[in-house]
């Protein structure tokens, strides 16, 4: 009795706390183009100051693989006022927390300080946006600064080429195909110009939305704004915005990687729609059914009751113009991959196959209402998801409602696109081998099958 008591006050707070949820802001534009979002906390003496730019690996010319990724290394380089390798130092000298991120679809900025060195923080980005410093010099610097990043996350990490393998294979033939890292051979092959060219075509202000989070006075905090952003002029060039439409797939399509691993691992993407759209959010659910915790699908049969699994995960990548619905699992010893990749097909065909009982759906989203809550836990995160919002959907105000998106979702929805889109003309299968293995007979053959040969 007393734990169906604390289970039911639990709900009842976590429902108490999304209604009572209302992240305030205030949203404007500058002459320039440059989106504008505060959020005024006063709660704790800390602030972040983050700028997204539209501009992602899928923007990049063929040919300019990498560039977006290479210019989130790049902007830290300096400017006129800044000297080379003096970004850091400044910001840690302040006692603040910066970095950086780039993803298909965007790259995004962002430096966390205490709230009386707000002023550096909208300096430090108003210098990288109006005159960063694009020479041979930072060039050459960042190449090799690059160069190792690759080595290290992707080259010598275990399953690192994961998701290069898996854009390749889902999206041939459009600017989805190359995996951010992009190719060095594309890097070292391009001019200085045709860095700067880049640079100013997408980090201009008509191209950029200004996120400031934490304890700030509105006020003061535009007046900052205005001194330091409004000189910096609009862009002229032509922004590409390619609209990718997922090739047309087959059959499944299937390969074989040697890596430098010890256990083999099972890879399966299927392709999802945009994110925003109804089929999205119901796949954000789905993803809860097979991996949200210890009474997901494949916790449940792949490592409690077959023991089949060493671990497992779900990764789904929403993407602008599409995503992957991504399950990764490692066998257990006395397993072949095939046959941990056969039961969590077995596992996907039972969702498809009916109605999942009400109460499973009920914890599924009583888990999505509680995540959605926990990801705005901090001015950083918060900063960070009103520039997707506003970027992606043209409405930071999702911050406070997406979660209504969430609620529609039915149990004929689960059913529905499970069935549209668990199908193996959307499915890429990646199985991950050992190198060691390589030179037997008959496993270094690389196996495709389907319409992308």
């Amino acid at each position: 009795m007393i734990k169906k008591i604390s289970f039911l006050l639990m709900l009842c707070l976590i429902s108490f706390s999304i209604q009572a949820q209302n992240i305030e802001y205030e949203e404007y534009t500058l002459d320039n183009g440059l989106s504008v979002l505060l959020h005024q906390d006063n709660s704790t003496p800390i602030v972040t100051v983050g700028v997204l730019y539209h501009v992602g690996s899928k923007n990049e010319p063929e040919g300019r693989t990498g560039f977006a990724h290479f210019f989130e290394h790049l902007m830290f380089e300096g400017s006129p006022n800044i000297g080379r390798g003096e970004y850091f130092k400044i910001i840690e000298a302040a006692g603040g927390q910066f970095n950086a991120n780039t993803s298909p679809d965007r790259t995004y900025y962002f430096q966390t300080l205490p709230s009386n060195q707000l002023e550096l923080g909208i300096y430090m980005e108003s210098e990288r946006m109006l005159h960063a410093k694009i020479d041979s010099t930072g060039i050459a610097t960042q190449k090799e600064v690059v160069k190792e990043e690759k080595r290290q996350s992707v080259d010598n990490q275990p399953y690192g080429t994961l998701l290069i393998n898996m854009l390749k294979n889902a999206y041939r033939g459009t600017n989805y195909e190359w995996a951010p890292i992009g190719s060095f051979e594309d890097i070292d092959a391009a001019t200085d110009q045709d860095f700067v060219d880049f640079y100013e075509t997408f980090y201009v202000p008509n191209n950029a939305t200004l996120t400031i989070a934490g304890d700030i006075d509105i006020p003061t905090t535009k007046k900052l704004i205005k001194d330091y952003f409004s000189e910096i002029k609009r862009g002229t060039k032509t922004i590409s915005r390619p609209k990718i439409v997922a090739p047309k797939l087959d059959g499944t399509i299937e390969e074989t990687i040697f890596d430098n691993i010890q256990v083999p691992a099972v890879v399966q993407g299927y392709r999802m729609p945009p994110q925003g759209t109804e089929d999205y959010y119901a796949l954000q659910v789905v993803t809860q059914l097979l991996s949200g915790g210890q009474s997901s699908r494949f916790q449940k049969v792949l490592v409690d009751e077959k023991r089949m699994a060493l671990g497992f995960q779900v990764l789904p990548l929403p993407l602008e113009d599409g995503g992957l619905f991504i399950n990764f699992a490692l066998p257990n010893q006395g397993y072949e991959v095939s046959d941990l990749s056969d039961e969590m097909d077995n596992i996907i065909e039972e969702v498809k196959a009916g109605l999942i009982p009400e109460r499973e759906f009920q914890k599924l989203k009583n888990r999505i209402e509680n995540n959605f809550i926990s990801n705005f836990s901090s001015g950083r995160s918060i900063a960070e998801n009103m520039a997707n919002y506003k970027v992606y959907f043209g409405d930071a105000g999702l911050i406070n409602t997406e979660i209504e998106r969430y609620r529609k979702v039915t149990r004929e929805d689960l059913l529905r696109v499970a069935n549209k889109y668990f199908v193996p003309e959307n499915k890429v299968v990646l199985t991950f081998r050992p190198k060691s293995e390589q030179e037997k007979p008959g496993d270094a053959k690389i196996k495709k099958e389907g319409g992308n040969n």
